[in-house]
């Protein structure tokens, strides 16, 4: 299968939702044939964000973000060392720390036990102690490890503010790795497969090397095996030309979307295709070429950095670092958005929506990039109702 079949092929469990069908229709070239999708009753509860000191012109291909009403945060966990990602195991919410290798659990009160620390991490740049994911009881954990970035999963052992790990069992290694680019978000999806973000590892032409891991979003099964309806046989590789991309998520209808560092000029928020090509780094942002994807919206990278994103109701949201800011975009405008908090908590890094339907945030002050103020740093907690 060539990449433009692939790129076209219909996959189970993989097709576009309306709302993303509709977005990338509104920026498809001529030459380009949409990919049909169904039609599914959309969820109608809003994420009501706004921001509470300075709503900024975006830039981007959206109208300039409009003002709304502050919701109130909460900040109930602090004093984290670099963490970088959450992930919950029932109520209990499981975050890493990318430098001390840490795997903590967060408590409901603020409470904070150390889970374990996960052998053979290598922490260095922007490497170390990654994404986490969980599935029927074991965490799923992305590292840098000793010249390259991998996947490992473990049973989790106990109950809530008591929980431990049992022996790790790799599900992918031979990621490259470098001092910076390294993606480490990994999820999964609607249809139960583990999704992972590599970055291009410093190589910027192995993005478009469909033998290389590094540059894409991989698709595996939990064991680590390769799905039979991925769109290249035989291979882990489920969308290629990426740079850096550090967020995922799914909305209610099974459409993708991913948040991707530009280099100097534009990040991005991309609707992912399976098979797709986002064309770095032969093209960054929008460049209207029939051979690449273009992101439904990008942003110049000092108002943006985006890393983890989730889907709530009938938004995305999206944490940034550089930017320092929450951005909300609306599902059913994928071209417009609202910003928050901008420059009240510094470096944001990952965002979750949680059991009782919060959105989790998490900052990253501390992670040598940023400015750290007491207390620092800290997850936040935002009511979406």
């Amino acid at each position: 299968m060539t990449p433009t079949d692939a790129a076209h092929a219909t996959t189970p469990g993989s097709s576009l939702s309306l709302r993303a069908k509709n977005a990338l229709d509104g920026l498809m070239p001529a030459n380009r044939m949409p990919r049909p999708s169904p039609t599914r009753p959309r969820t109608a509860a809003a994420l009501a964000a706004a921001s509470v000191s300075a709503v900024l012109v975006l830039a981007s291909c959206a109208p300039a973000p409009n003002p709304v009403s502050a919701p109130a945060s909460e900040s109930f966990v602090d004093e984290l060392e670099a963490p970088w990602s959450i992930a919950f195991h029932g109520d209990a919410a499981l975050v890493s720390e990318r430098d001390s290798a840490r795997v903590l659990e967060a408590g409901e009160t603020g409470e904070v036990h150390e889970v374990a620390v996960i052998d053979g991490v290598e922490p260095g740049g922007e490497g170390g102690l990654l994404g986490l994911a969980v599935s029927d009881g074991e965490l799923f954990t992305y590292f840098t490890a000793q010249g390259e970035n991998r996947v490992e999963r473990r049973t989790i052992v106990g109950d809530a503010g008591g929980l431990s790990l049992g022996p790790a069992t790799v599900v992918i290694d031979g990621i490259p790795a470098a001092g910076n680019h390294n993606g480490g978000r990994i999820a999964f999806g609607p249809d139960g497969m583990l999704y992972v973000t590599t970055g291009d590892a410093g190589d910027r032409d192995s993005a478009q090397d469909l033998d290389a891991l590094s540059g894409k979003i991989l698709r595996l099964t939990p064991e680590g095996e390769v799905p039979a309806d991925n769109p290249f046989d035989d291979s882990a590789v489920y969308s290629y030309g990426h740079r850096n991309p550090q967020g995922i998520a799914w909305d209610a209808e099974g459409g993708m979307y991913a948040s991707e560092f530009g280099q100097d000029t534009w990040d991005e928020l991309n609707v992912i295709e399976p098979g797709g090509n986002y064309g770095w780094p032969e093209v960054e942002g929008i460049a209207d070429d029939g051979d690449y994807i273009d992101p439904v919206q990008q942003w110049r990278p000092e108002t943006a950095s985006p890393s983890g994103i989730a889907v709530t109701g009938s938004s995305i949201v999206i944490a940034n670092l550089r930017g320092e800011r929450l951005r909300t975009v609306p599902l059913d405008d994928l071209t417009a958005g609202t910003e928050q908090f901008v420059g009240e908590f510094g470096r944001l890094r990952d965002v979750v929506v949680g059991p009782g339907g919060d959105a989790w945030i998490l900052t990253n002050n501390t992670d040598g990039r940023g400015d750290p103020s007491d207390g620092d740093d800290r997850i936040l907690r935002l009511s979406l109702d």
